[in-house]
Order: structure tokens, then C-alpha cells, then sequence
């Protein structure tokens, strides 16, 4: 593993201000090498000036070879090999057997991507023939077309080194639409990050690609962050992180002399609400579950469930207990690295000392001093206590739950008003539940992106109909997604062309329907070919 430390810029390699940053593992708190140099504004500016530059050409290469260039990049990701894996676990303390599976989904969602850009009717093609009898007013021929929108500036996500970092979805849904990336590196996992640029940048010099489709750039900082947002060149960002990280990038992007959208993935506390019948029936088997889905990953998931509302009555109790001596056997564990470490137990002794919240459980084996561990931790409270105390709608990143017992169905109702918006909201119900759960499902509709039942939301499919996104603050867009082949639709914009002769028009808007995809032609779906005028 030879890595050298330095940013890309295309595929030229720049030291940046000199200064450099330095990981530590948080298996053992020592520092790792080499040193990252991290990059300037003459940095920033270089980088985006080269993505507006390839803009130019890669916005025209065709479905076929952006879906090239995106198996190229996985298959340059597996022949890394173990190094990867390796210099992931040692930046971020995730087992081996989670960072392995995580490059499957990484190398698979690449792959899907390269599937939906070479099919190509994810440029939703419409067609309305022109009407020049129609009365009282003739309708001209309009044709309208989904198309890239520019360079997308990614930031790294630190829970997800692979799938949501330099080669994740958000790269993946700009590259497969015909827009480069420049990707602002994590600054937990920088020489993951190292790896997976040199595995891009290969696979773009092997398909020919302009060499400002990718760059990547070391930093800590908002500073630097907020200049690749502001730089005019950038026309969208996908962010995975904290709320006030989010929040700062769009009002960033917001305060620009031209606006441009933040697809920002924040905060959700994913709400579970265990209803009387299905306590009773299989409490146990509940507890069991929800143990595993909030110590998953350490508690470092988005989608991480650490709000669980049910009604008082013995079946709480019993169901309490049995979480209670679950958690007490469970194990801590190491997280990502020192400063979420921190954030989790500042959030945690926060939560403890709100009036009204007492400890259910903790786990009973002691962390290790010289690792970044979180310890797994429930408490419990009431409804009543829980929407007067604002402090317990915040979200405690780690492993961590709080149980919330209420009076009634009307209680978990209004309760359920009150909710932030949120990435997923769960239910766990028999049939019998189910009967009297309509407004309840209602409410939480309005509130989250994705709706389970009897099961738990740790755990995310890449696929074509997943919606990972809600209402802030768990989004700053809920009407996008930022995992599953609808992710691409974040990255382009809509152009509709006006009474254009055929041989001006986009090869998936002409007459003769080359390419096969799916069209909408005088609103109906057809892979037909166009008449001709007469």
C-alpha cells in the first residue's frame, strides 16, 4: 500500500497549502501515515475549473460509455484488493467482514448505475407531436428531456468510508447522468479515500474520459467546504452528515449570487412505535431485534432507531426487561474516530440529565481507554416528559435508544404530530393493530421518507423503488433520494425544445426512437417510433 498523501486535481496530483493532516486510528489512538496535504482555494478553484471544463465533453458521451466508465471503476475498486479493507479498518475501527460487504454494495450500486445510464430511459423523454389543426389555438411540437446540470461537489460520509464516500451514491448517480465530481475527502479516512481516487482516476484515463470528470481534495474545516459550494463553477452538492454541517452548506449555497440545490442528509432519530398487540405476542422477539438495529454499526447508522414509543401495561414492562438485560451484556465497541467518540457521550450525558429520563440499562463491561468506544445506553421516560423536553427529539449519534411509554393511542398519535421530520418510522403491529392504526400511519406519512412494518429500518436495499430521504431535518429535500437508482434524478434538470427541426434535436427526443428507451408520447408510455409530420 503505497500511499503518497497528495490531492487530485484531474488526474494531476497537487500538495496543496503543505500543511498536513494527519489520521489516528481509533483502534489505539496512534497516529497512521503518511500525511495528508491539505488543499487551498487556488486548490478549489483549480478543481472546479477543470470539472466545468470536462462538463463541456462528458455531458455528451454517450449512455454506453458513462455505463463503461462506471464498471471500469468498480472493477479498479476490487483490484485494490485487501489493502483497502485494510486501511479502512485501520482509519475507522469497522470490522473487516462490515467494510467487505460494504465494497459489495459500493462495486453493486456502481454496477446498477452503469445498467439504469446504459438503458437510458431515466432521462423521462416526452413528446407531445405538434396539433396545427387544433382549435381555437394550434399546439406546437414540444419534446422535454431530463439533462446533466454540471459539477456536483460530494462530500465524504464518515459512517459509510465506501458506499457513501469518495465512489458512493452520489458520485455514482453524477457520473451515470453526465456530470463530474469533485469530492471533498472525509478527513476520518483519508488514505480509504486515496485508494478509491487512484481507482477512479484509472478508470478514467482507460475510457477516455476528460481528466476534470473526477478530482478529490483533503481539507478539515468548514472553510475550505464552503468554498467549493460558493465556487460558480459548482451547480449541485450531496452532502451525508451532521445537521449544523448540512445546514451550513446550504445557507451557503443559498447566499450564492446564483443558488444551487443541497442534497444533504442530516438528522432523523427513526422513530419505532410498538403497538399493544404486538407487545404482548412477541415482546421479546421485539426487544431482541431493536437491540441489534440501534448497536449495529456501533449506532453510527443513519437510520439507527433511537426513539421507541409503546403503551404502558405489563407487556412494557416484561419488554423492558428483557431489552434491559440485552443491552447489559452487550458489548462497547469502537467507533468511527475521536470527535463523533466525543459527541456521543457529551449527547449522552446530556439526555441523562434531563428531568424526568432515568437509566433502563448499560451495558456492564468496561470500554477500553485506549479506543474510541461507545457503550450501548437506553433510558426511558413518558410522552408527557418527552414534548416538554426538546432536548430528547435530538438526535444521539451512537449506541443509544430512548423508550418512551404512553397512555394511550391518541398519545402516540399527538406525539407522533410533534416529530421532526425523519428518514424512516417503523411499526410493529398484529392484525388486530393494524385495524386502528390508519391515523397513525397517516401522521407518519407526513413525517418520514420510508414506512416499516414489523420490521426494523438499519439496513438499506439499493434498489430502484428505496427512498432514503424525508423531511428536514432528516433532508434538506425530501422529495429526493439519496440511495436507489432515483438518486440520479437530484442531478439533472428538465429542458423542453420547441418546434426544433429533427436533426437539432437529442437522439432520444427524435422521431425514429434509436436508443429503445421508454418515452411518454402524447402521454402514453411507448418504445414506438414517432410518426413523421406530414
Amino acid at each position: 500500500m503505497n500511499l503518497h498523501g497528495k490531492n487530485f486535481i484531474g488526474n494531476e496530483l497537487t500538495t496543496g497549502t503543505g500543511q498536513a493532516l494527519r489520521p489516528v486510528s481509533p483502534l489505539n489512538s496512534e497516529p497512521l501515515e503518511p500525511g495528508f496535504a491539505q488543499a487551498g482555494l487556488a486548490d478549489v478553484d483549480a478543481a472546479m475549473e477543470r470539472a466545468a471544463a470536462a462538463f463541456a465533453i462528458y455531458r455528451q458521451t454517450s449512455p454506453e460509455q458513462r455505463a463503461e466508465f462506471l464498471e471500469k471503476i468498480a472493477e479498479e475498486i476490487m483490484v485494490v484488493g485487501d489493502d483497502l479493507i485494510n486501511r479502512a479498518h485501520a482509519e475507522t475501527g469497522l470490522p473487516l467482514a462490515r467494510l467487505t460487504s460494504e465494497r459489495g454494495r459500493t462495486v453493486n450500486q456502481l454496477k446498477l448505475f452503469a445498467e439504469v445510464a446504459r438503458e437510458g430511459s431515466w432521462v423521462d423523454a416526452r413528446i407531445d407531436p405538434a396539433l396545427p389543426d387544433r382549435q381555437p389555438i394550434p399546439r406546437p411540437d414540444l419534446r422535454r428531456m431530463l439533462v446533466p446540470i454540471g459539477p456536483v461537489v460530494v462530500f465524504g460520509s464518515s459512517n459509510f468510508p465506501l458506499a457513501f464516500s469518495v465512489a458512493g451514491g452520489d458520485t455514482a448517480s453524477a457520473l451515470a447522468t453526465g456530470n463530474p465530481v469533485v469530492v471533498k475527502a472525509h478527513r476520518g479516512h483519508p488514505g480509504t479515500s486515496e485508494l478509491v481516487a487512484s481507482a477512479i482516476v484509472r478508470a478514467a484515463d482507460t475510457c477516455g474520459m476528460p481528466a476534470g470528470v473526477f478530482s478529490m481534495l483533503h481539507g478539515e474545516g468548514a472553510k475550505m467546504g464552503v468554498a467549493l459550494v460558493k465556487h460558480p463553477h459548482a451547480r449541485a452538492v450531496g452532502f451525508t452528515g451532521s445537521r449544523s454541517g448540512g445546514r451550513a452548506l446550504f445557507d451557503a449555497a443559498a447566499a450564492r449570487p446564483e443558488p444551487i440545490p443541497v442534497f444533504a442528509e442530516m438528522s432523523s432519530l427513526n422513530p419505532v412505535f410498538v403497538l399493544p398487540g404486538a407487545l404482548r405476542e412477541r415482546g421479546a422477539q421485539i426487544a431482541e431485534g431493536l437491540k441489534a438495529s440501534f448497536t449495529l454499526g456501533v449506532g453510527q447508522f443513519c437510520t439507527k432507531p433511537g426513539l421507541v414509543f409503546g403503551l404502558s401495561g405489563e407487556s412494557l414492562v416484561q419488554f423492558q426487561q428483557t431489552l434491559a438485560r440485552l443491552v447489559e451484556t452487550s458489548p462497547p465497541a469502537t467507533m468511527l474516530h475521536a470527535g463523533i467518540c466525543e459527541s456521543y457521550h457529551t449527547g449522552l450525558k446530556q439526555s441523562k440529565a434531563v428531568e424526568g429520563v432515568s437509566l433502563l440499562a448499560q451495558t456492564q463491561q468496561d470500554a477500553d481507554p485506549k479506543q474510541t468506544h461507545g457503550e450501548p445506553v437506553v433510558l426511558r421516560t413518558d410522552v408527557k416528559n418527552f414534548l416538554k423536553q426538546p432536548r430528547l427529539a435530538e438526535e444521539v449519534f451512537g449506541p443509544f435508544t430512548l423508550v418512551v411509554a404512553g397512555q394511550s393511542l391518541d398519545e402516540l398519535e399527538e406525539v407522533a404530530r410533534r416529530l421532526e421530520g425523519q428518514l424512516t418510522a417503523t411499526l410493529h403491529a398484529n392484525a388486530e393493530d393494524l385495524k386502528d392504526a390508519g391515523r397513525l400511519v397517516a401522521i407518519l406519512r407526513e413525517k418520514a421518507g420510508r414506512l416499516i412494518v414489523n420490521g426494523f429500518p438499519t439496513g438499506v436495499e439499493v434498489s430502484h423503488a428505496m427512498q432514503h430521504g424525508g423531511p428536514f431535518p432528516a433532508t434538506t429535500d425530501a422529495r429526493f433520494t439519496s440511495v436507489g437508482t432515483a438518486a440520479l434524478l437530484r442531478f439533472v434538470r428538465p429542458v423542453c425544445y420547441q418546434s426544433f427541426p429533427e436533426a437539432l434535436l437529442p437522439e432520444e427526443l427524435r422521431n425514429q426512437n434509436s436508443r429503445g428507451i421508454w418515452r411518454m408520447v402524447n402521454g402514453q408510455l411507448s418504445k414506438a417510433d414517432v410518426p413523421a409530420a406530414k
